[in-house]
């Protein structure tokens, strides 16, 4: 009697006793396939104990400072101080640097800093990242920042640090800020007071109107100054007076000074007839400010002035 196996056409061979062909191969498909995922774990637990063992991992970093070495009229000079800490048993390579500063989401600035040191072993560093703000092009870019505003700003730096074992990291922080767009004052001479009269030395007090048009105080230190009554300089002098120039505000001045009426022409002898005459004064102011120290322009061509003597009555002294 024949048995079922025999008789069965679709019962194979390897059903007895082996795989066939392709099965086999198959698992030896699956079998690779298991073996380089067992090496990859096998590199990877490798690398965790040697990280553990060893003591490696990330670099931490913070912005410590921002300093404004530099502001002037025309451009601000920045220092980003970046604190990095490198908890590892050997020296850190910092790759590159890559910084961006905008405000309100309009870039003011941004660059790249190659190869930029090396963070020691176990160490800290503190990476100086210098900035230019260049006030003319951010104006004729952003024709919303108006002179004398104050505007945020954010400083977004990322560091790229090589680490062993684990390989390039990035580092990304971050830090704002504010920072101005200055604005020159307006000058102005109201009067020219006369004490004493002669044609070899006359005395008198020019009266000068400072207006700061900047949204902050202005803490003047000093003045500089040369005046002119036509083509005639008669006065130029450096005071070391202080005063407080509120911010959007006004404050006057009294500037003594002598000529001699014989050396000059006939603008000076229109202002002492009582006649108005035209005048140019230029110079600088230093002042502090809540951003820094700025030395400041002060300007005034075409102006009209008038000489008053003493005994005149001054009904705008208060104004």
């Amino acid at each position: 009697m024949s048995s079922s196996a025999e008789n069965d056409p679709t019962v194979s061979v390897t059903e007895r006793g082996g795989k066939d062909k392709h099965e086999d191969g198959g698992d030896k498909e699956q079998g690779g396939g298991g073996f380089i995922d067992k090496v990859k774990d096998f590199i990877h637990d490798i690398g965790e104990k040697i990280e553990e063992a060893v003591g490696f991992g990330k670099p931490t970093a913070d912005v410590c400072g921002i300093h404004i070495p530099h502001i002037s009229l025309h451009r601000a000079d920045l220092v980003v101080d970046v604190l990095i800490k490198n908890p590892n048993p050997v020296p850190i390579p910092l790759v590159d640097i890559d910084y961006l500063i905008d405000s309100d989401g309009r870039k003011l600035v941004s660059g790249l800093i190659p190869d930029a040191g090396t963070i020691h072993a176990h160490g800290q560093e503190t990476v100086k990242i210098p900035v230019s703000l260049v006030f003319d092009d951010i104006k004729s870019t952003y024709k919303d920042i108006q002179p004398g505003s104050i505007i945020p700003y954010l400083v977004r730096v990322v560091l790229l640090v090589d680490i062993p074992i684990i390989g390039r990291v990035k580092i990304p922080i971050q830090k704002d800020g504010e920072i101005p767009i200055p604005y020159k004052p307006d000058v102005d001479v109201e009067k020219i007071k006369f004490h004493h009269f002669s044609f070899e030395e006359t005395t008198a007090t020019l009266h000068l109107k400072l207006e700061n048009k900047n949204d902050f105080d202005l803490g003047l230190n000093l003045l500089e100054y040369e005046m002119w009554l036509g083509d005639d300089s008669i006065a130029s002098a450096e005071l070391t007076q202080t005063a407080k120039i509120e911010k959007q505000g006004i404050t006057r001045m009294q500037v003594p000074f002598s000529f001699r009426p014989k050396d000059f022409g006939s603008a000076v002898w229109d202002m002492i007839r009582g006649r108005g005459t035209g005048y140019t004064i230029k110079g600088k102011i230093d002042v502090d400010t809540p951003f820094g120290n700025m030395k400041l322009p002060i300007s005034k061509e075409g102006g009209t002035t008038r000489l008053k003597k003493e005994d005149d009555d001054d009904d705008d002294d208060d104004n």
